[in-house]
């Protein structure tokens, strides 16, 4: 998992069956053998002597700029820390890297090898001798146990997640040994492996004024790394860049070979999606990644997408789409009642939002791992019921006995019935009607009204929140649309300061250890962690314990799906939808390889530059 404050990418692990084999340069015990690679599914794709990706194109120039943009705000460059409003200029590197058309499979790194018991207790990396830092300081060991200390004092949601680290010890000139609080935890080895390594004497010195650097507190200074790009340029709250380094010590390595064909890769900020758009059009940076589906199908039709100069693709995307939906805070009482918030289900009318606002691309999630073999379909097998039945007490009725599925308003009889159906719960749970001039008003015994405040950052959710908000105010709800500015936004939500967002949660097909802070109980409200529903619920902790110790991949499906009956059953969320396609549009400039990889689109590192296009861009 290449974990940063606004992203949570899953990678994950098992025994591998190809393993390259090194002797032993440590006090570190002889016998042991090294892996070159490590994945939680049956096989790994690549041998120790693979020369390159099969997606990458190995004779891609190297060369040109690339422009990207961001949408939000930043005052720091300082990722691991909880201070600041941060973006991750992703300088410094980790001990593997994994691999974008395998599931959760990962490649040495900084280390060259990896090796662990059967039992998971415990996992030992031998660092590449060659690595370097850009100062041309060598990765040591000292750097990774510096790096993983100062990480889990200065940010709440790494403290949690690498909590099962019981011990981080140097073996060796090279070895760097992680000793584990309880054995059996199979993705444990490569997680550990997914943290970023820090240059330990860059931190612990001065900089330029003469002050004391410090790892807990946010920075501009362009931080020390050890990738492939440096820091260049920062131009705070608009843009910073990175530069290509010339003589970057892991050029050669075959994980490499095709990638980081720019010389430098500029990311220009932007506070609003409607202007960043328009930038985009006006041939103000290079790629656009679209998450509106009218976007989609009415914003791309200007005279550079219609005569070739701007492409638009819809890749296929491999493997879990995840959940997305508003996510109701349960820091707020009413919240707490599932029959509240099943009620909000009911009033929610997909259909019509799909038809009339989306162009009809959309299907409706009814899963938090939808498009994979991980989603819960029909009633719990036996083998579910042995985890579900221990916990029955704890869980809805209706996990044992009912498929999950969503409320259909499929004609105007429907959505009577459904927003009948909403009324009926919302009253079960104590919120009835009352005259208040014009309009039936939802108040409990103690007077108080029923109502909801939805946080909005973009134009594209509020007119998806708008239409919700009428189905609502027939029920007697009164409603508050808040449209704030991307910073606010990112602030608030940090500080769990809303009611109601528009909430994600993007899976891999080898779920695990990020479960815990995806709806652990102890990061219900932890600041900055993805818990956004402030889930307190013993029994899905119970579930993410076995999940995260699941000895096979046959476990690991079982127990994912029992997890994802008791997730849907406590209506969480109002599921939103999902569309297994990334759809993307770029300048001819750019260039990506014929054959995408599936599971991640590779960009900026498996694009590069054309030269020619690019002239004749200019040239147009």
């Amino acid at each position: 998992m290449a974990f940063t404050r606004r992203s949570f990418t899953r990678l994950a692990f098992a025994a591998p069956l190809l393993p390259a084999l090194w002797p032993s340069r440590s006090a570190f015990a002889e016998d042991r053998v090294f892996r070159h690679a490590v994945t939680l599914f049956d096989t790994i794709k690549y041998p120790p002597d693979f020369k390159h990706f099969d997606y990458v194109n190995p004779d891609a120039p190297k060369g040109g700029r690339l422009r990207l943009s961001i949408l939000g705000s930043f005052d720091s460059l300082n990722p691991y820390t909880d201070k600041g409003d941060s973006l991750d200029p992703t300088v410094n590197e980790t001990l593997l890297q994994g691999s974008f058309d395998e599931p959760s499979t990962a490649y040495g790194l900084l280390a060259e090898g990896i090796w662990y018991p059967d039992d998971f207790s415990e996992v030992v990396f031998r660092l590449r001798p060659e690595a370097r830092f850009h100062d041309g300081t060598p990765v040591t060991p000292e750097d990774a146990i510096f790096s993983l200390d100062a990480m889990r004092t200065n940010s709440a949601a790494r403290n949690a997640y690498y909590k099962d680290i019981a011990k981080v010890e140097q073996i060796g000139d090279h070895d760097i040994r992680f000793v584990f609080a309880r054995k059996g935890n199979r993705e444990l080895p490569q997680i550990t492996g997914q943290f970023a390594i820090l240059p330990r004497h860059w931190w612990q010195g001065k900089n330029a004024r003469g002050e004391q650097r410090d790892v807990a507190a946010s920075t501009l200074e362009p931080i020390l790394g050890s990738g492939p790009y440096k820091l260049s340029d920062i131009k705070p709250g608009l843009s910073f860049t990175v530069t290509r380094v010339p003589d970057y010590w892991g050029e050669d390595l075959a994980i490499h070979r095709g990638r980081n064909n720019f010389d430098v890769i500029e990311r220009q900020v932007y506070k609003d999606s409607s202007v960043l758009l328009e930038a985009f059009k006006g041939d103000q940076f290079d790629i656009q990644f679209e998450t509106s589906a009218k976007q989609w199908a009415t914003g791309y039709g200007f005279p550079a997408v219609k005569d070739g100069r701007c492409l638009k693709e819809e890749l296929p995307k491999k493997g879990v789409m995840g959940m997305q939906g508003w996510a109701m805070n349960q820091a707020y009482p009413k919240f707490q009642d599932v029959r509240v918030r099943r009620a909000l289900n009911f009033a929610f009318d997909f259909e019509w939002a799909n038809a009339n606002l989306f162009y009809g691309q959309y299907t409706r999630s009814r899963s938090y791992f939808s498009n994979s073999e991980l989603v819960a379909n029909g009633l719990p097998s036996p083998e579910e019921l042995a985890i579900l039945e221990p916990l029955k007490d704890q869980l809805p009725l209706e996990v044992f006995t009912t498929e999950f599925s969503n409320p259909v308003n499929a004609t105007p009889q429907d959505r009577r019935k459904n927003l009948r159906a909403a009324q009926q719960l919302l009253a079960e749970a104590g919120w009835t009607a009352s005259d208040a001039g014009t309009r039936q008003t939802l108040k409990n015994s103690k007077g108080e009204i029923f109502s909801l405040d939805f946080l909005l950052y973009s134009p594209a959710f509020e007119r998806i929140a708008l239409p919700f908000k009428e189905q609502l105010e027939l029920l007697g709800v009164t409603v508050s649309i808040r449209l704030v500015d991307v910073a606010t936004y990112q602030q608030l939500v940090k500080d769990f300061d809303y009611e109601i967002i528009v909430a994600s949660w993007g899976q891999s097909l080898s779920p695990g250890n990020e479960q815990r802070e995806f709806f652990g109980s102890q990061f219900a409200g932890k600041t900055g962690s993805h818990n956004y529903c402030g889930i307190k619920n013993p029994a899905i902790d119970a579930i993410i314990d076995k999940l995260v110790t699941a000895p096979d991949r046959t476990t690991v499906i079982t127990v994912t799906r029992a997890l994802d009956r008791a997730l849907m059953w406590n209506h969480y969320v109002v599921p939103m939808w999902y569309y297994p396609y990334d759809r993307i549009a770029y300048w001819k400039r750019v260039k990506h390889p014929q054959t995408m990889p599936g599971f991640d689109p590779g960009y900026p590192s498996i694009w590069w530059f054309d030269a020619e296009a690019d002239a004749a861009l200019k040239k147009a």
